[in-house]
């Protein structure tokens, strides 16, 4: 009997016990444990030794040490050392230190600024510490003077974050061309560019995009900019703009693959090289001409033999064209919309250069769009300088499908393709109907082109209005 009033006991107690601790600990839910929140803090600078901006430096050693296990990653592209060294200095890490072993023999009263760009990250989540610039003199002080500004591609109006732009301290026009400048800095996403750090002189300034890596301007495929006058860093509290252009434009090369010298058999030969054609679409645009596509390049074409007629076969008076290739030809009369055409092509019409004919005589039929397939547009402009012959582009993935002269607040066209574009003003200074790049031989800028933010977007038989205002 006291046994088991002693068991009944222990049980009532153990399950008090029990129910007490899950109520305080709140230890009921049973769950996986979690990791935390991600870190996303990037390395903190704990030391550096020699100490940030320090004077009277002498050494070649400096070592940084973080609060956390780092990597460095990519260092020649991301380090960017200023005044220009000839040699690069070395760096290393270990665990939470960078070494940087300064290999240039060191100017005298010079302050010197190491920027590593996005080299340096943690080693577990990869966070980077963006553009840590460490800075030291051989003198007494400091240089902090600054200058800044922005780069866009001339031809664009965009920026371009692979260009550099040069520093030259007491520079010549040929220095550019012959030496390595004196201040090197980064052009952001956003086209913009700062120098920290620099003393009191007189500079000329220039932007690259330095594809061979040689720090100099050496070739007129690279796009290039240049400002008209020196820059007094004393005195000049200005934003700088400069303009990016290629002298020329780099023709892509042909692909000089070789084939097979194995003669194909006749019938073999002619099979490949069958003499044909077709058109391009049987849904006709209203604004371009019908395109006609031959498989060979032509030779020799007769134009009375190509016939665009109505569905009476009523001849319709067109213009004929063969495009460089010689391997399309372009029918342009004035359209109908929503009207049934037939084109007529005689067998005769067009030879190669093996002097092959067409396998037969052939009507071919198709029908123009119909005006609801298209909207209109209405442009009204304003603060546009009409003296600079402003030009509006139009553009579909970085191709101009359409320039329009500006000649008045208000540009208005009825029938104008459905679809989103891309919207540029050039400023064709020369009024000569098109984009002209810089010289810098002749110290002439490239037309300017600004590059408008919000795209605009035509919908089918719709009135579309846009302002533009620069």
């Amino acid at each position: 009997m006291r046994l088991a009033k002693n068991l009944f006991c222990f049980i009532l107690l153990s399950f008090i016990f029990f129910t007490y601790s899950i109520t305080n600990s709140g230890c009921a839910q049973i769950g996986a444990p979690t990791g935390g929140p991600k870190d996303t803090i990037p390395p903190v600078l704990v030391s550096a030794v020699p100490a940030m901006k320090n004077t009277n430096f002498s050494g070649k050693l400096i070592t940084l040490t973080f609060d956390e296990y780092i990597n460095v990653d990519n260092i020649q592209s991301n380090l960017l050392v200023s005044p220009y060294p000839k040699k690069n200095p070395t760096v290393t890490y270990k665990l939470k230190t960078v070494t940087i072993k300064l290999s240039d023999t060191l100017l005298a009263n010079t302050t010197y600024s190491l920027n590593f760009g996005n080299a340096i990250k943690d080693v577990d989540e990869g966070n980077i510490f963006r553009n840590f610039t460490y800075v030291f003199s051989t003198g007494n002080t400091i240089d902090s003077l600054k200058l800044s500004g922005k780069v866009l591609v001339a031809e664009t109006g965009r920026p371009d974050s692979t260009l550099l732009v040069f520093l030259y301290r007491n520079a010549n026009d040929s220095s550019v061309q012959q030496k390595k400048p004196t201040y090197i800095a980064k052009v952001n996403g956003d086209g913009t560019f700062n120098f920290y750090h620099l003393p009191a002189g007189i500079f000329r300034i220039y932007a690259l995009k330095d594809d061979d890596g040689s720090k100099t301007y050496n070739s007129k495929y690279e796009e290039f900019a240049f400002a008209d006058t020196d820059i007094n860093t004393t005195t000049y509290t200005g934003k700088i703009r400069l303009f990016a252009s290629a002298e020329e434009k780099e023709e892509k090369k042909k692909s000089t693959t070789t084939t097979s010298t194995t003669k194909p058999s006749k019938n073999k030969d002619k099979a490949v090289k069958k003499f044909k054609y077709s058109i391009a679409t049987a849904s006709q645009d209203l604004l371009n001409p019908l395109e006609i596509d031959f498989s060979q390049q032509i030779k020799d074409i007769d134009s009375d033999k190509i016939v665009l007629t109505d569905t009476f076969f009523h001849k319709i008076k067109a213009s004929l064209t063969v495009d460089s290739t010689r391997k399309k030809v372009f029918i342009n009369p004035k359209w109908s919309d929503g009207t049934d055409y037939r084109l007529i092509v005689d067998s005769t019409a067009a030879t190669d250069s093996t002097d092959e004919h067409l396998a037969k005589n052939d009507t071919l039929k198709f029908r123009t769009k119909q005006v609801s397939e298209y909207g209109s547009i209405l442009f009204r402009f304003s603060d546009i300088d009409y003296a600079k012959h402003p030009v509006l582009l139009l553009l579909q993935k970085d191709v101009i499908v359409r320039t329009i002269p500006v000649k008045a607040p208000e540009w208005s066209d009825p029938i104008f393709p459905p679809g989103e574009y891309e919207l540029r003003i050039l400023y064709d200074t020369n009024d000569n109907g098109k984009w002209d790049p810089g010289n810098y031989s002749e110290k002439r800028q490239p037309e300017k082109v600004i590059s408008l933010d919000k795209k605009l977007v035509i919908k089918a038989d719709w009135d579309n209005e846009r302002e533009i205002q620069l």
